[in-house]
């Protein structure tokens, strides 16, 4: 799980230093982000969800292109048992 929060931390620096980049290749890059915001470790689950709403901050309309799938992601942990990940 270790390997998996360092790409979540590594996509918010990107997106906050190199937000065109990101932007270029958003479709590519949150296919694989997804998977993280549905992560079978809670731990990972949580800090994504958190960086998410750094990343909207950031990206603002680039999202345009994934956000059903974003939407999605994050619809299926309004049911989380775990209280942080259901917060966040």
């Amino acid at each position: 799980f270790q390997t998996r929060m360092e790409g979540v931390e590594l996509l918010l620096d990107l997106c906050k230093t190199s937000p065109q980049l990101i932007s270029t290749n958003i479709v590519q890059i949150f296919d694989y982000f997804v998977l993280r915001i549905s992560d079978s470790h809670k731990k990972v689950k949580q800090r994504a969800l958190d960086v998410l709403a750094e990343i909207t901050g950031a990206l603002k309309d680039a999202l345009n292109p994934v956000i059903i799938c974003l939407v999605e992601g994050i619809t299926k942990n309004l049911n989380s048992k775990d209280p942080r990940v259901r917060a966040a």
